[in-house]
């Protein structure tokens, strides 16, 4: 490609852009800067229309809307708001409100929008936990925590998972066996350290809400009823040879012929930035890696004696990534450098993507859906109290992942 080093500056300033989440002077997201990168290697690259329609892995993309309309659904028919209010019930032990607490936030994370699940679950916990007396920073960071831990569990937990499944064509069975073990300690991690950690936070600082409370869905039983078979069904044929994305379009299409909600309800809880932000990067990492720079890196970091593939490498490279430019785009890069030659590359690129989100605040979009759910309740989480408890609960769960990808091998 003739403009070879224009189109590295594109791909460099796009995930500069991604790691800062803003551009100075404008309004734009990470999704806006993602949008504005894939037109600019477009148009400097001479890439057809079609050929960028071709750069974009549909069925990711499919599966993600899918996932977004079962999860819509089930936010619709009151199934969060039982399970919140079912969590904050349990605050009068605090030990056992955080095993309860970690352990179905990890749950719904691993089957479910982990971002809803932080959305839906904060306010109610924040209620709760200021009426009891208690501390809310601790949990509510653990609670994000046990999102992105519990989102490694499986092969939709999170849309970077449902992207590496579909490029490294892994097994859902297979990869929930390889990845329960390290998912489990990283949850015993959070256990075991929150309480210690706890004890060097300041009191939360709450304010007066300065936003609208969050809107609370009735339960409806009949409706939760049938958004937890339908998944429990889809969840099933995934076991099975059929297309992934078939099987969760039909069961997003039986919830759009709904007798209760309309379709316009179900869409806007579609996380449609999410959509164009994996769109526009499937188009820019694309077009980067035909250039050849992303073999170039890998033989750089070969010949200095690193394999990107080992566990360690792999393992330190993936979470510090997702530290550093969110762990949406670090999977993207990532793919596009890292040769995925076994399937257990894959499993430790998603577990490592997961839990290197807890790292620090802006690592995992479920990270800053918290924090902004906690502020709206009045309560302030500082970045340096976020860090204090994901970065030792962070690296004793690589430090895990990592033991257990050099017993189980390639």
């Amino acid at each position: 490609m003739e403009h070879r080093p224009v189109i590295l500056a594109i791909f460099v300033l796009t995930y500069l852009g991604m790691a800062a989440g803003r551009v100075p002077g404008l309004q734009l997201s990470r999704t806006g800067i993602a949008l504005l990168g894939a037109i600019a290697m477009m148009v400097f690259s001479g890439t057809t229309s079609a050929q960028a329609a071709a750069s974009v892995n549909w069925p990711t993309i499919l599966l993600l809307f899918g996932f977004f309309v079962l999860s819509a659904q089930l936010r619709l028919s009151g199934f969060y708001t039982w399970i919140a209010e079912w969590i904050s019930q349990r605050l009068d032990a605090p030990t056992l409100f955080l095993a309860f607490m970690t352990v179905v936030t990890a749950g719904l994370s691993a089957f479910l929008n982990h971002d809803i699940v932080c959305y839906v679950l904060t306010p109610v916990a924040c209620t709760a936990l200021i009426r009891n007396g208690r501390n809310p920073v601790p949990y509510l960071v653990a609670m994000a925590i046990s999102s992105n831990i519990g989102a490694a569990a499986t092969l939709i937990g999170s849309p970077q998972n449902i992207l590496i499944g579909e490029v490294a064509k892994l097994s859902f069975l297979h990869h929930m066996l390889w990845s329960f073990p390290p998912v489990v300690f990283g949850l015993c991690a959070i256990y075991v350290l929150v309480p210690r950690m706890a004890d060097g936070i300041a009191p939360a600082r709450v304010h007066a809400a300065a936003a609208s409370p969050q809107q609370v869905y009735p339960v409806d039983r009949y409706h939760v009823t049938k958004g937890l078979v339908i998944l429990t069904v889809v969840i099933a044929l995934f076991f099975t040879s059929l297309p992934k994305e078939i099987v969760v379009l039909v069961a997003a299409g039986i919830h759009l012929a709904s007798t209760k909600f309309k379709t316009e309800a179900l869409f806007a809880l579609v996380d449609w930035p999410i959509l164009v932000l994996f769109t526009c990067l499937f188009v820019v990492s694309g077009t980067f890696q035909a250039t050849g720079y992303g073999e170039q890196a890998v033989a750089w970091l070969q010949g200095i004696g690193v394999n990107p593939s080992s566990p360690i490498a792999l393992a330190a490279l993936t979470a510090g990534l997702s530290a550093l430019i969110n762990n949406a785009p670090a999977v993207m890069l990532l793919l596009k450098i890292v040769p995925v030659l076994h399937a257990s590359t894959g499993y430790i690129m998603i577990a490592a993507n997961s839990f290197g989100g807890s790292l620090i605040l802006t690592a995992s979009v479920s990270n800053i859906i918290v924090v902004q759910q906690a502020q709206q309740q009045g309560i302030v989480i500082s970045f340096r109290d976020f860090a204090r408890i994901g970065i030792p609960i962070t690296l004793v769960a690589l430090g895990g992942l990592i033991v257990w990808a050099e017993l189980m091998g390639p």
